[in-house]
């Protein structure tokens, strides 16, 4: 009976070991230039990459950079930071990131939205094509640091 006990007690450990889980998450802060420059117009997101062990890594994270191009993480329901794993990141610049919306905040076609909105000088590849990834280590970082190339900046 005793050996009973102890191994229903172990069960108990684990599962409630195993159920304080959930994503962890780590600050996230970084640098954007454009054409070497500090870029203070970007939105950055960065969305969890889920693996066969772990489809449904957590919530995604964006900020908007400042002046000298710096940001800071938030996920969609306001945690400093970012799941820790790896990411795909994507930046454009900020007012490109919405369909649907014409100046003065009314809705029209997306084919009207995407007439209001001025070229966006980041290349797709950092954004609707994106392939770029990040790992966000355990310990945070302040190191998420991207340098954008767009082909007029290559041909200095």
């Amino acid at each position: 009976m005793t050996r009973m006990r102890f191994l229903a007690a172990g069960g108990l450990l684990v599962a409630v070991v195993g159920c304080s889980g959930g994503p962890k998450y780590a600050q996230v802060t970084g640098v954007v230039t454009l054409d070497g420059q500090p870029y203070g117009n970007a939105v950055v997101s960065f969305q969890p990459l889920g693996t066969d062990s772990n489809p449904e890594p957590g919530r995604g994270s964006s900020a908007y950079t400042d002046a000298n191009g710096r940001f800071e993480l938030l996920t969609d329901d306001a945690r400093k930071g970012a799941v820790v794993g790896k990411h795909r990141v994507r930046i454009m610049t900020r007012g490109n990131d919405v369909y649907g919306q014409l100046p003065g905040g009314e809705g029209g076609s997306p084919d009207e939205a995407r007439a209001s909105r001025t070229v966006d000088p980041i290349p797709p590849e950092w954004n609707a094509l994106s392939n770029v990834e990040f790992d966000v280590p355990a310990g945070g970082t302040d190191k998420a640091n991207f340098n954008i190339e767009t082909r007029k900046g290559k041909g200095r």
